[in-house]
């Protein structure tokens, strides 16, 4: 009852945005689990350092932060991404990647540096496929114009996680996604031995055939050389 009386205040107090970090670092600080964290830890490979704070507990201690009249201005999203992504705890990714996809509509077109940064640091399947799959996915709705040219860029990259995010950013765009940008992205992937690649190919796949199951059944007939895990997560919906 205490936590939830602090979030509710928080939620209609205005948070300076001098402090806005440092309120939010208190809050997890406040809600330090270390026994949590070892698990925590753990699962994650020991890649990051965390709070062990649960996730349902993370996401209500951040919705003041998220609330529209506590938002920082557009313009100091860059600096703050850069101070969250430097902290060793993995809740300031997770709260990171929430703060900047709360600003998908005002994106411009310079901020697909800040999301390729996002990508690129820290890097794991826990805020790459958030980031890929609905920030990115928001910018290149924005910017259709772009996808080409980002997803050549990121393809000759050879770096794993902006490879599988050229595959995730259209995982929510169901009728309005480019078959034949997905169709030519998965024959360039095809041989690779990641298997975050592989499995990123057969869940795009799994995803669409919601939307279109003869041509996603139809591609993975065609295209007999998929790796077999892309295979059957392409199939498992439709077989």
């Amino acid at each position: 009852m205490e936590g939830g009386i602090q979030y509710s205040l928080l939620s209609v107090i205005f948070i300076p945005m001098i402090h806005y970090l440092s309120t939010l670092q208190a809050e997890f600080e406040r809600q330090a689990n270390p026994k949590i964290a070892a698990g925590q830890k753990a699962y994650m490979k020991n890649r990051f350092e965390f709070y062990g704070i649960p996730a349902p507990q993370r996401k209500e201690t951040q919705k003041p932060f998220l609330l529209k009249q506590q938002l920082p201005p557009k313009k100091a999203l860059k600096s703050l991404v850069k101070q969250l992504w430097n902290q060793p705890q993995r809740e300031y990714q997770m709260f990171g990647q929430e703060l900047v996809h709360r600003y998908s509509k005002q994106l411009e077109k310079e901020d697909i540096a800040l999301l390729e940064y996002m990508v690129t640091h820290k890097s794991w399947w826990d805020t790459v496929d958030f980031i890929a799959a609905n920030t990115m996915g928001a910018y290149f709705q924005l910017y259709p114009e772009l996808r080409k040219e980002y997803v050549k860029k990121w393809l000759a990259s050879d770096h794993m996680w902006l490879q599988r995010s050229a595959l995730l950013f259209q995982l929510k765009y169901k009728d309005q996604l480019d078959k034949e940008l997905l169709a030519n992205t998965i024959r360039q992937l095809q041989g690779s031995k990641e298997f975050f690649i592989n499995k990123a190919i057969g869940w795009t796949l799994r995803q669409y055939s919601k939307t279109n199951p003869k041509w996603v059944k139809d591609f993975v007939r065609d295209t007999p050389t998929l790796a077999n895990l892309s295979k059957r997560e392409a199939l498992r919906l439709i077989i």
